[in-house]
């Protein structure tokens, strides 16, 4: 991901040296500026898809668990309806 931002940094400089002819130092410092945003809005995309990741691996566990107790709850019915049937 580093190595990509990078790239991307340089790519966005030698564009924008090449459409001005050579880049000011403000013309470098806005474009920091633009990349810092840009790291921070990917690295609260990233924490936000870890934690829904998190979420959704507990509703699955939950889930699970419900599942397996409804199964039990159907083969103690089952039990209890052969029993009726059999006195």
């Amino acid at each position: 991901m580093m190595m990509k931002s990078r790239w991307i940094a340089l790519a966005a400089a030698g564009l924008l040296a090449g459409s001005m002819g050579c880049a000011t130092n403000q013309d470098v410092s806005t474009l920091r500026t633009e990349l810092a945003e840009t790291r921070k809005i990917a690295e609260d995309a990233q924490r936000q898809a870890a934690a829904a990741s998190a979420d959704a691996a507990t509703a699955k566990a939950s889930a699970e668990a419900a599942a397996t107790e409804a199964a039990e709850a159907s083969e103690k019915a089952d039990r209890i309806f052969q029993k009726t049937l059999r006195k």
